[in-house]
């Protein structure tokens, strides 16, 4: 059976933030059971239990490993089940992960070309041997065999996003693009065919999208924010979501509205950001989205399909 444990649920900064003084974050610090603290998102995959793939090498990747048992040590002195990470950007909260990874176990990287262009570009990733780990470029639209993970395929596909912030020119909107900056993950149990999909970042649904997704068993989506302006009428941003190469849950074109009618089995909301009231279980936000068929990722949380 394939087994997804979602190791981080929330955006970039995690919830709560370092430097947010907001009340949804004060609730988390204060140990509010319906603000229940969150690392930045990232997913790990397996059909057998024993070797595991993690989706997205987020900076909380250490803490997500310790407390996750399934990812401890099992043999000898120094080992891993993890046998390998799929990336599905090059944004800092899906590759600063790989840093912690870098004591000469044997693993292979997957993404697409852009993001290993990323990692090439910047040496500090050097730190991942490469006698011990293999950059392996994850063509779009073509299902790829997972080595060392015995039972698994990925389908990797453009989906519309954006480059990384650090790699915008001040000043200047680079656009969407689908061109592969921002990809979304198929993973398949090959002895099945079962799959689940992972979309931790989207900036708007297509028509190919839509029939992509039509029918599917289980959909990890982006949740980013519950509405486009959130962070401008909050005032800690300047961003819509959309620019920042996401969808809004809510709002005629938001995730909520869009997947009404697409006959999904499970439909979960990850990689939501601190300013989403989603995340607050007593939330009327939050009752919207359970109430339409949505679940809120948290960490810990294991799905079987």
């Amino acid at each position: 059976m394939l087994l997804a444990v979602v190791l981080g649920s929330a955006a970039g900064g995690g919830f709560p933030q370092w430097n947010s003084n907001a009340p949804a974050c004060r609730r988390a610090r204060q140990c509010d059971l319906t603000a229940t603290a969150r690392t930045q998102a990232a997913l790990a995959v397996s059909a057998d239990r024993k070797d595991w793939f993690v989706l997205n090498a987020s900076p909380d990747l250490r803490l997500q490993i310790e407390a996750t048992q399934h990812l401890h040590p099992r043999e000898g002195l120094r080992s891993s089940p993890i046998t390998g990470v799929v990336l599905t950007g090059g944004d800092v909260d899906a590759i600063a992960g790989l840093l912690h990874l870098r004591e000469r176990h044997r693993f292979n990287v997957y993404s697409p070309s852009r993001v290993l262009a990323i990692l090439a570009a910047n040496p500090i990733f050097d730190v991942l041997a490469p006698d011990c780990v293999q950059r392996i470029e994850l063509p779009l639209d073509k299902r790829i065999e997972l080595a060392g993970s015995p039972g698994l395929a990925v389908v990797a596909f453009a989906v519309p996003g954006k480059l990384p912030l650090y790699l915008e020119t001040d000043g200047q909107d680079p656009g969407l693009s689908e061109e592969g900056d921002t990809i979304g993950l198929e993973v398949i149990e090959t002895a099945t065919g079962k799959s689940l999909f992972f979309i931790p970042g989207c900036a708007a649904m297509t028509e190919r999208l839509r029939h992509r997704l039509a029918g599917s068993a289980l959909v990890f989506f982006d949740g980013t924010l519950w509405r486009d302006d959130e962070m401008i009428r909050l005032g800690v941003g300047t961003k819509t979501g959309r620019r920042m190469g996401h969808m809004s849950m809510d709002g005629d074109d938001g995730s909520i509205a869009v997947f009404r009618d697409l006959d999904i089995g499970r439909r979960i909301f990850i990689h939501i950001n601190n300013s989403n009231p989603a995340l607050l279980e007593d939330s009327p936000e939050r009752r919207i989205a359970n109430e339409a068929g949505w679940e809120i990722a948290f960490d810990g949380m294991e799905v079987t399909l």
